[in-house]
């Protein structure tokens, strides 16, 4: 009996060992600070999958640009020194150029899951840059152009930015540069607070949520619409780590994933009227852009995008593989 009862307990002290050995760990970073919105959603995706992986797969998270940083991410994920990030495709553009399908797109992540164009898009990472697309956070949130000053128009309607120090990124650097004109100035997120505090820029494009958990509100009193472009927040994971996962913890990510880009798309498409209320309530003021110029702006914002993804394709092995796909799957014309 006392064997008996040994051997039950050896073989029960190994289940458990074995039970722990087999929880996968995925090291992951976030582009943008912790305090705000975009990065609170990353979290609570790592929270949904820690929570449904428990004793399968978790999500270490190690941290934000502190880290390291926000424009190194990319290349950390694809060369392994960490497992998972999550970033905007702009910031590895010149490796990936087909991500302005997601930046000038005016569908969401839960149409083009259904369309297929997010499968596209994940297929293009594994093959130019070795990493898997897992899902595409925070869609059905565009962009605007706010500033320190009352914005003026031409003679014609069209906006007058002679007088301002436009900040710049490469999200929308193409569409500031080839039609408003601007000679921007490059700034990390991170330093555009100092940067208005300073006057070193006085307008900036940024989405239509953030403004607030960065403070720029203490500094942009106007709004300029229409609203433009889409944020293209992404998951991207290290290919041989993907590949190296059991089935069910592959399985349990992508889920959760598909499940966050239909929840962050409606909740952060509500918290935009909040925030938009709460900037009215603080006077913030709007300058509407009408008639031809508004609809000028608007086909330049997705030409010049659609013409900067082009002209980067064309200097990759594969050309322009997938361009007209791309545009047919990433935007509605009739919209």
């Amino acid at each position: 009996m006392k064997m008996t009862l040994i051997g039950g307990l050896l073989a029960g002290s190994t289940a458990l060992a074995s039970a722990a050995w087999a929880e996968e760990t995925i090291s992951a970073v976030h582009a943008f600070p912790e305090t705000l919105i975009y990065t609170k959603s990353f979290l609570a995706f790592v929270d949904k999958v820690n929570e449904r992986g428990e004793g399968v797969i978790q999500i270490d998270v190690r941290g934000g640009p502190e880290a390291i940083g926000m424009f190194q991410q990319p290349d950390a994920v694809r060369n392994g020194v960490v497992d998972m990030v999550y970033t905007p495709g702009s910031f590895y553009a010149g490796t990936l150029p087909e991500k302005d399908a997601l930046v000038a797109s005016n569908l969401t992540a839960v149409e083009t899951r259904a369309n297929g164009g997010i499968d596209l898009i994940d297929e293009i990472h594994q093959s130019k840059m070795g990493v898997k697309y897992l899902g595409w956070f925070d869609s059905n949130v565009s962009y605007n152009l706010w500033s320190v000053d009352e914005p003026t128009l031409d003679a014609d309607g069209n906006l007058d930015i002679s007088e301002w120090k436009l900040r710049g990124n490469a999200v929308y650097n193409a569409f500031f540069t080839d039609y408003l004109g601007a000679s921007v100035i490059d700034l990390p997120t991170t330093d555009v607070y100092s940067g208005l505090e300073r006057g070193v820029v006085n307008a900036t494009g940024w989405t239509q949520i953030g403004l607030i958990d960065l403070k720029w509100n203490e500094f942009l009193n106007w709004r300029v619409e229409p609203n433009f472009f889409s944020t293209d927040l992404g998951v991207i994971v290290n290919l041989d780590k993907w590949n190296s996962l059991p089935e069910e913890a592959r399985t349990i990510l992508q889920e959760v994933a598909i499940e966050h880009e239909q929840s962050s798309a409606a909740e952060l498409g509500s918290m935009r009227d909040e925030q938009f209320a709460t900037l009215a309530e603080g006077g913030m003021q709007v300058l509407e852009l009408e008639g031809e110029a508004r609809a000028n702006f608007l086909e330049a914002a997705r030409e010049k995008t659609w013409g900067r993804m082009k002209e980067q394709m064309e200097k990759h092995p594969d050309g322009l593989e997938n361009y007209d796909r791309l545009i047919e799957l990433f935007y509605d014309l009739d919209q």
